[in-house]
């Protein structure tokens, strides 16, 4: 199979090509979890792929606890269904906790009493459904006196929490987050085998990704090759199997979708979208005189025309306006231009904003200057 077809391939299985799915939350699902430490962007993901086209109806979705919003797979937030959340913290957090020590030792909070007596405070602070934000368990934190300070401490304790199914989203307030008890919001769920979760979530990734290669797999879901390979092996015939540039990928047949005939031409990608970060290894080829294709950066996302990278945008969100720049390789035609533009009107009618447009030419100042984004930085030798 070649690298034009597993593109088409994928956009179509996460439903940016073909018929969307009715609600955000079917979104979640079928993809397992969505990465979401940009909230905003992520509610975009997820009107790309649903009939939940506005940003209003992602939230009212969200504040019924449709999905959720907590640290999983990896120490970073996504969404996830509310019956896909134990099983896969069981399966996941393990590995991501234990490589945490250095930073609990950083923080100071290795002392396990101190940590142990945060989240008892943070249990009884959240009980009975009192939501509360991170500032409003800051200020709580401080009157009782607690050893966990606001600022990187508490948001330290708030990860481990989420990682260990003690917390995750409550509804939103205002444009804040916020946090509730799991067992007060999740209904319990049946537990699993450690092999039967592996072999689940994978078959989940899978159908939700695929084509996708062992290594998408194992970056995404902090999970090791050799277990994978066994999960591969206990699913057999159920996947297929092809190889793109000499690297074995897999799909579910079943779920092997068609273009739509009103499928867009052209898609702003928001930062962290699954189809753009899930797959390292083959991945949009970006023009010879696209702007910036070396590295990437967290305000500036990717302009996808035809499957092609052609360019990168950003966004500035006001009370009436998004104000929407893009900047495109020279070689980008005028059809595809126009293409371009109407993505952008497509976020614009999301966001319930009046569009603000603007194409301009050569680099962006990217975050990290030339270099891009410093944790992609090579490390220097001394170090």
């Amino acid at each position: 199979m070649d690298t034009s077809r597993v593109l088409a391939q994928r956009l179509a299985t996460q439903r940016l090509s073909s018929a969307p799915l009715p609600r955000a939350g079917d979104v979640v699902r079928l993809l397992t979890c969505v990465q979401s430490q940009e909230r905003d962007h992520a509610f975009f993901s997820l009107g790309l792929r649903s009939r939940k086209d506005t940003y209003a109806a992602v939230q009212r979705e969200f504040d019924s606890g449709a999905f959720l919003r907590t640290h999983i797979l990896r120490p970073t937030w996504h969404f996830v269904a509310p019956e896909d959340l134990r099983w896969i913290l069981d399966l996941t957090s393990p590995r991501v906790l234990s490589s945490m020590a250095a930073r609990h030792r950083q923080l100071g909070l290795d002392d396990v009493t101190r940590m142990d007596e945060g989240l008892r405070l943070l249990t009884e602070l959240l009980q009975d459904k009192r939501f509360r934000t991170r500032p409003e368990l800051g200020e709580e934190f401080t009157e009782r006196r607690s050893p966990i300070k606001p600022g990187e401490q508490l948001g330290h304790l708030l990860l481990v929490a989420e990682l260990s199914g003690l917390v995750c989203s409550g509804p939103m307030k205002g444009v804040h987050h916020s946090y509730a008890l799991v067992d007060e919001v999740v209904p319990p769920t049946p537990p699993r085998t450690r092999d039967e979760a592996m072999v689940e979530l994978l078959r989940r990734y899978v159908a939700g990704h695929g084509p996708t290669s062992i290594k998408d797999f194992t970056r995404w879901a902090t999970l090791t090759i050799s277990d994978t390979k066994q999960a591969l092996a206990e699913i057999g015939d159920d996947f297929e199997q092809v190889e793109i540039d000499g690297i074995p990928h897999w799909f579910d047949p079943t779920q092997v979708r068609r273009r739509s005939p009103a499928a867009p031409a052209a898609y702003l990608f928001p930062t962290y979208d699954e189809v753009v970060l899930s797959y390292p290894q083959v991945n949009f080829p970006s023009l010879p005189d696209h702007p910036y294709a070396e590295h990437s950066d967290p305000f500036w996302a990717w302009v996808v025309l035809e499957s092609v990278n052609v360019g990168l945008w950003k966004r500035t969100v006001r009370p009436d306006v998004v104000d929407v720049e893009v900047r495109l390789a020279p070689a980008v035609t005028k059809e595809g231009r126009t293409a371009v533009r109407v993505a952008a009107q497509r976020l614009a009618s999301f966001l319930g904003r009046e569009l603000s447009y603007v194409e301009n030419e050569g680099t962006p100042h990217l975050w990290g200057g030339a270099l891009g984004h410093p944790a992609r930085r090579p490390r220097r030798a001394d170090r």
